[in-house]
């Protein structure tokens, strides 16, 4: 999320078992001594996939990457779990997994799209949790998190238990033990919010500092009614925990002045309160950029008091180091392997130090209140001025929004539990255990949760009913995720897509019960004003916005038609989410089990029971028989389409519901009869006939298939045109030549010339030495070609623009490394000499090319191989040429191989 979404200053929950934290207490060596350091990091994005499609569309905004998660998963996650520690010369001296040392929350939803998206860095994760438990007594560095980041406060009972027990399973199935605290999005709580928290097993939370209201030291038998401290104004000792008694059941004396209630019977909750000025600092000063003064900005904190231990807990933005903030992974990497270290601090987490050093303090919360609002949490209800931006937006449409918001809750409340009681034996436990689906969709996991909560053996159309309600109830959860409100404009991204959510409960909805809701809300929305005068309020950002992006079959039965002109259709290319290209196996469908040819497009099964393709001059048709089944959902339909390509971006794609096989021939005999007249027109009047007068074209492909079928429809023309571009630039060289000679401005025209040119005859060589890797001699060639286009660049002072060849490029490297450390069989002479031109010319290109990738592969192989091989080497007395190679080519790749290199010599 942006830094401003998420505080500078914001942290992360904690808890311990009491049984496991007394028993380890009795031991006087496990009790915590000195000054412990947690940096708590919460990471978090907004959900951006299309409710229908399941997935993230690209996102222009992010350019040069596909959507805002990828943008920061490559300037944020993937630093962090691969942070460099360098030495003055900038070469790699370690590389620091930071979730090993940090302790972080990863909301559910980001960590779905990790787990899709880069396994390597989702791994990485995982391990760094299962190395702190190993360093800490068990106690692992991840925490949980509320599911969908929604105001708790906000929500009703309900809500509050679904979302904490689906943010438990998630992180159960995933690090692979139970939470033992859980983030609250915003950190916005209550003692409605603490007691389903209690109620849940969850043990420690981690506030805000300004969130405490008061606070004193646990009764003891000299003082039996201590006094209790306002620290309402962010005057909480930060430095300790506390433990907060639910209402009625705080743990106070007897009587008779004993000692307190045995905490064992007193229904509580451990709170960490961060520390603000630091964890400010973090997010809006420099302090981050140097691992020296951060750690001086710690010790700043510590407090001389001479007390036995202090926990310095600071929490902020997980994006700060690397998004917001950049190359400030690094600082957190030599601060937590170096610096802190040499300051004596230990470095932990809120459950380790728990376990270590139990609360002494009580504390009572303030009312409702959250880390971003001044006003309680008003930022996600009222026009309280937080998130105004200078003040220049109203936030007027807050109060209706959730109004409209909530009042949907409620009618889908009744819809879920009137059709729900039919088809679930506890409708309200199926949804609380529903997230064992939205985990593993497979088909064998969903008919084992519906076998369990059924009320009866469902029939096919009553599965879907209940998967229906299910999704409705998850969209509903979603539709309050806490981002919506956030910021100072309801027609933002973020306010836009929880209408989505919205709109997808309201459809689901109408499909299982009949129920027509969406007028009321428009309603209600209506009373939300925007401060753009084109939507004037939130019932026409709906319409604009929302309505316009619904997505029916017919929809994907029209992707699916134009696509499959554009390739094999036996083979057809689908892209899904994150540019992964993927054919879906028999094995894999719900329920049904059809014999034809299946794909997917995004979360459909397309069953291609029937298809035809003709062409005749310009014109292309193909006519076909679907059967498409949401993986979601498991709705379908059959469908017939024809689909006439007429040459350039000119597409008429009809649909109609498949009514039987007779009528299909007929249409389809009719359809090609017509074609055979070598006419658009009378096509296209076939068409209408069979199907109707509604059509779709290219522009209503989802975005990604659409921009693939703009590129393909328009290589042929940029393939010409580069070709006359090298053809200009050709024949006019010696004149670019004489005007850089001479040191005169060079006409745009030529420069452009040059730059398309070289630029096309990098990537040409580029995508054959893609293909020719495998062979040495064609290899070779092709770099020399490269060096050849790098001078040429160079002397032209061509600028070459390829950020495809930059990607392309980077990934040669990697194969050429990983073949030269892992190929025991390869030629290690050719292989190490072609790999070090590549990288060469790859800087030479001047392109921009990371060979962070590349680092990492060769750190990972360094100690356990490299190293080894070196030592073996001296030892022997044996020839040191491979080894001086593999260090060189270390030293290449800017990883610190100095020491070895010295041994050697």
């Amino acid at each position: 999320m942006t830094s401003a979404e998420m505080p500078a200053s914001s942290g992360s929950i904690s808890t311990f078992d009491i049984t496991a934290k007394d028993t380890h207490q009795s031991d006087p060596r496990n009790l915590a001594t000195g000054v412990y350091v947690t940096v708590h990091g919460h990471f978090y994005q907004p959900p951006r996939e299309n409710p229908y499609l399941d997935a993230i569309e690209r996102q222009p905004s992010a350019t040069p990457f596909h959507d805002w998660n990828e943008r920061i998963h490559w300037e944020c996650y993937r630093p962090n779990a691969f942070a460099r520690v360098l030495n003055d010369r900038s070469e790699v001296t370690g590389i620091v997994n930071n979730y090993e040392y940090m302790s972080f929350n990863i909301g559910p939803t980001l960590m779905s799209w990790l787990e899709r998206y880069d396994v390597e860095v989702y791994q990485r994760i995982l391990e760094a949790d299962a190395k702190s438990c190993q360093r800490l007594q068990g106690h692992g560095n991840a925490i949980a998190q509320v599911y969908n980041h929604i105001i708790m406060p906000l929500a009703n009972e309900r809500d509050k238990r679904t979302q904490i027990r689906w943010g438990k399973e998630d992180f159960r199935t995933r690090f692979g033990r139970d939470p033992e605290g859980m983030w609250l999005a915003e950190t916005a709580v209550d003692y409605a919010t603490l007691k389903a928290l209690v109620a849940e097993g969850i043990r420690f939370i981690v506030l805000a500092p300004s969130q405490a209201q008061r606070c004193r030291p646990f009764p003891t038998t000299n003082d039996p009614q201590p006094e209790w401290l306002e620290v309402g104004g962010s005057q909480i000792d930060p430095t300790r925990p506390y433990r907060c008694y639910l209402p009625g059941d705080r743990g106070l004396g007897n009587i008779n002045g004993q000692l307190p209630i045995p905490h064992d019977q007193c229904p509580y909750i451990d709170i960490f309160f961060y520390d603000g000025p630091i964890s400010r600092d973090m997010g809006f000063s420099d302090v981050v950029y140097n691992s020296h003064h951060f750690a001086g900005r710690i010790g700043s904190a510590v407090r001389g008091d001479h007390r036995q231990s202090q926990l310095i807990s600071v929490a902020t933005d997980g994006e700060t180091f690397g998004h917001h903030k950049k190359g400030t992974e690094k600082t957190l990497a030599y601060a937590f392997i170096k610096e802190f270290p040499q300051h004596g601090w230990t470095v932990t987490n809120f459950a380790h130090y728990l376990s270590l050093s139990s609360p002494t303090w009580e504390v009572e919360i303030k009312p409702v209140t959250a880390w971003s609002c001044a006003h309680g949490v008003d930022r996600w209800q009222d026009d309280c001025g937080c998130g105004g931006e200078g003040g220049v937006w109203h936030q007027k449409w807050r109060r209706p929004l959730r109004n409209a918001l909530n009042w949907l809750r409620d009618q889908l409340i009744e819809v879920y539990e009137e059709s729900g009681k039919q088809l679930f034996r506890d409708p309200w436990q199926a949804r609380d255990e529903y997230i064992e689906v939205i985990r593993d969709r497979s088909p064998a996991n969903i008919t084992r949760f519906l076998s369990r909560h059924q009320t009866h053996k469902l029939t096919a159309a009553e599965q879907v009913d209940a998967l229906r309600l299910l999704e409705m109830q998850r969209h509903s959860l979603l539709m309050f995720t806490s981002c919506g409100w956030f910021f100072e404009e309801l027609s933002r991204p973020e306010g836009t897509q929880i209408l989505r959510y919205a709109s997808r409960a309201l459809e689901l909805a109408g499909d299982v019960a009949g129920v027509q809701l969406e007028k009321g809300f428009l309603k209600r929305l209506g009373l939300a004003p925007s401060n753009v005068d084109f939507f004037k309020h939130g019932a026409e950002v709906y319409r604009q916005q929302v309505q316009t992006a619904q997505i029916s079959f017919k929809q994907v039965a029209a992707h699916y038609a134009i696509s499959s002109l554009f390739g094999n259709h036996k083979n057809i290319e689908v892209l899904h989410p994150n540019h992964v290209v993927e054919t879906l196996h028999a094995t894999s469908l719900p329920a049904t089990s059809l014999q034809h040819h299946q794909k997917r497009v995004y979360c459909y099964t397309v069953n291609e029971i029937d298809y035809q393709l003709q062409r005749m001059g310009a014109l292309t048709l193909a006519v076909g028989h679907l059967k498409l089944v949401s993986e979601i959902t498991w709705e379908s339909e059959s469908l017939v389409f024809a689909v006439l390509h007429l040459g350039g971006w000119d597409f008429h794609c009809c649909i109609q519901l498949f009514t039987g096989r007779r009528d299909y021939s007929h249409a389809k005999e009719k359809l090609f009869a017509s074609l055979q007249q070598a006419s658009a027109a009378q096509t296209i009047l076939a068409m209408t006939q069979v199907f109707g007068d509604a059509a779709f074209n290219l522009q209503n492909l989802f975005a990604e298939e659409r921009h693939r079928i703009m590129r393909l429809l328009s290589q042929e023309t940029l393939t010409r045109l580069d070709q006359l571009y090298t053809q200009a630039y050709r024949d006019n060289y010696g004149v670019l030549m004489a005007f850089h000679r001479d040191e005169l401005a060079v006409p745009q025209e030529l420069q452009v010339a040059a730059e398309i040119a070289l630029g096309y005859r990098c990537m040409t060589t580029l995508r054959s030495l893609e293909q020719d890797i495998t062979e040495p001699q064609l290899s070779w060639n092709h770099i020399v070609e490269l060096e050849a286009i790098a001078t040429e660049a160079k002397h032209l002072r061509c600028r070459l623009n390829v950020p495809e060849g930059k990607q392309i490029l980077e990934q040669l490297i990697l194969r050429f490394l990983w073949r030269l450390l892992h190929d025991a069989n390869g030629s290690f002479a050719t292989d190490i000499q072609c790999l070090e031109r590549l990288i060469d010319v790859g800087y030479q290109l001047n392109i921009g090319i990371s060979l962070h990738q590349s680092q990492e592969l060769y750190f990972s192989r360094l100690h356990s191989h490299i190293v080894p091989l070196c030592l073996t080497t001296v030892a022997h007395a044996a020839d040191t040429n491979q080894c001086l190679h593999l260090l060189k080519l270390g030293q290449k790749l800017a990883v610190d191989v100095s020491a070895i290199l010295t041994q050697l010599k």
